[in-house]
């Protein structure tokens, strides 16, 4: 065959498969030639790390106004300088500026953020802090010894919302549908009869970054002697555990629900002998010490609370064994403690820490004859305007009843202690007291007695001696109400001697009770357990142990409030005005009234 008729056939034979395979519409006569796929770039690798900023702040205490309290910082120029700090509105924005520079964040409250409230808030039982609150749009709070104040049921009422009457106070005087919180209440260690916590033990948040998860665990505790220090009608029922060995029973399950790190947010603390952010921590001291010393190795970050002092520790210094950052944020909002953590993806720990407390400088103020100004040395945060608008309208509600002049004063009472642990304002209150129950007639009472930590605020009169509502408020903040109770001079003794073992307070650090005038006594801490209290007598007269005699205090020492459990041994209880309008009536009746002198007590060697 001639080449081309075999070059013919070649073709014809082609053409054929392409017809047989459904190709005759491919003019070229050819096959075709898939295209190659796009090239695709490999999946990039997820992060090796994850930041992550916490928030924290500590005893707000209601105080929703600037508190007029400055923080002592270091001068650029070397020296100091105050710092004017605290108000909710500027506290709303510090948080925000914070959570501008990290979207992966939380923001916790370690305790106290209601109770022991300024008028503004307490007037209105705290509803007005927990709308701040949730505008500040915070993720947890771990419930302090203060927020049982007014008791479980009212707490639970912050938390869930609602009307309902609780106390002698009215609710939703400004809000009538009271939301409640918006953010998680955690009561690790508070335990109810049926052995579940009042509120969730813990909390978790995740965090991503490009297609990295980590998880952030929460665990959230109060002090385990608060029991002690509030009213035990308040926490009825309440079994509150000992804190470390509640963290470490509950962190194996949160790494097994996935926890990278581990927080400890409990409202119980220590002191420094350094600033506000020294991270030195010198001179570390107090409560939380033992509890730091049984916590596991493994919790990365403890936030504490409850002395109102500010400190950042690696308390790894002190315990090698026990390498936690410890911090804590002052009081009132003055403070922000700005934490972060690095997070390895692979090992799932913590490989970085570090925090700073962060000054709210919001606003000057005066105080007396002094003046602290806004400095250019440190940052200075606007009002965030939603918590500004909520504090103006309560304020308005409230401001003709702070303003009212209930009378006046010829000097400043104030509750700075005496050698002998008086005061004077504290002895001004037991007086006021004792007059507000002890009309003529059977049963009146022939003593009284003020607890020194529900002396709140100072006393200070205007230049005309004037003081007003508010003022005696803020002194008196609790709502409590007065009772008087029969005893013997024997249980008198007795409770007398309770001073030096109340809480966590001993002979050398005792807790002592204001008298009212007429009542005198000595005492001696060096005398052995029981036989501290010498020269008990009653208006010149010696108190006799089986005599029965009156006695006013308030209804959280009633009911043996301060570990004051002799009071509860009292019988034949008369119910008696609330404790601020019994201040009023007496400041009223004697203006201009003379602040008491504190000579109702003799320290003896």
């Amino acid at each position: 065959m001639h080449p081309s008729s075999k070059h013919a056939a070649l073709a014809g034979a082609v053409l054929a498969m392409l017809t047989a395979c459904g190709g005759s519409n491919n003019t070229n006569g050819f096959l075709p030639i898939a295209a190659p796929p796009p090239a695709s770039n490999p999946p990039a690798p997820a992060p090796a790390t994850v930041d992550v900023k916490l928030i924290a702040f500590n005893d707000l205490h209601g105080n929703l106004e600037p508190p007029k309290l400055s923080i002592t910082a270091p001068a650029k120029a070397g020296g100091t300088v105050a710092v004017p700090a605290g108000g909710a509105a500027y506290l709303a924005s510090a948080i925000a500026d914070l959570k501008a520079k990290n979207p992966n964040n939380a923001v916790v409250s370690a305790g106290d953020m209601i109770g022991a409230s300024p008028l503004v808030s307490a007037l209105f039982l705290d509803e007005s802090t927990i709308e701040a609150v949730n505008a500040m749009k915070i993720d947890f709070n771990a419930v302090g010894n203060h927020e049982f104040d007014k008791g479980q049921t009212e707490l639970l009422r912050m938390k869930n919302g609602g009307c309902a009457k609780n106390t002698a106070l009215e609710p939703c005087r400004v809000n009538k549908s009271f939301p409640g919180a918006n953010f998680g209440f955690l009561a690790a260690n508070t335990v109810k009869g049926d052995g579940n916590t009042l509120f969730p033990a813990t909390g978790m948040k995740t965090f991503t970054k490009d297609g990295a998860t980590v998880k952030v665990a929460f665990i959230g505790m109060t002090l385990k002697g608060t029991p002690n220090i509030v009213t035990p009608a308040g926490v009825a029922g309440l079994s509150f555990k000992d804190e470390a060995d509640t963290a470490n029973a509950l962190i194996p399950q949160l790494k097994a629900q996935g926890a990278d790190a581990v927080v400890v947010v409990i409202h119980e603390g220590g002191t420094t002998t350094v600033g506000y952010n020294d991270k030195s921590c010198a001179g570390l001291s107090g409560d939380i010490l033992p509890i730091l010393d049984k916590l596991d190795a493994s919790v990365d970050i403890v936030i504490s609370g409850h002395t109102h002092r500010s400190y950042v520790c690696d308390y790894g210094k002190t315990n090698p064994a026990k390498p936690f950052l410890l911090t804590s944020a002052g009081q009132y909002g003055t403070l922000l403690t700005d934490i972060n953590l690095t997070i390895d993806t692979r090992t799932r720990k913590v490989t970085a820490k570090a925090a700073d407390n962060v000054i709210v400088q919001g606003e000057a103020y005066t105080s007396g004859a002094t003046t602290v100004a806004l400095t250019d040395q440190y940052p200075t945060f606007g009002k965030n305007q939603e918590v500004a608008a909520l504090i103006s309208q309560y304020l308005t509600i409230a401001g003709p009843l702070v303003q009212r002049v209930v009378g006046s004063l010829t000097a400043t009472a104030t509750r700075t202690q005496t050698a002998s642990k008086e005061s004077v304002l504290g002895n001004l209150i037991a007086d006021a007291q004792l007059a507000a129950t002890s009309p003529v007639g059977k049963g009146a009472a022939q003593i009284a007695f003020m607890n020194p930590g529900g002396v709140r605020a100072d006393l200070a009169p205007a230049g005309d001696g004037s003081v007003t509502y508010g003022q005696i408020f803020a002194v008196q903040p609790f709502g409590n109400s007065l009772v008087v109770k029969t005893m013997t001079g024997a249980q008198i003794k007795a409770v007398l001697e309770q001073q030096f073992n109340s809480g966590a307070n001993t002979a050398a650090a005792p807790k002592v009770l204001l008298p009212s005038k007429g009542l005198t006594y000595s005492y001696s801490l060096s005398a052995p357990a029981g036989s501290r209290i010498s020269g008990l007598s009653l208006n010149g007269t010696a108190m006799v142990d089986a005599t029965t005699y009156r006695v006013t205090m308030n209804s959280f020492l009633a009911t043996g409030g301060d570990n004051f459990t002799v009071f509860n041994q009292g019988t034949d209880s008369l119910g008696g005005d609330q404790d601020v309008d019994a201040l009023e009536a007496y400041i009223k009746a004697g203006s201009p009234l003379a602040p008491p002198a504190t000579d109702r007590l003799t320290v003896l060697p």
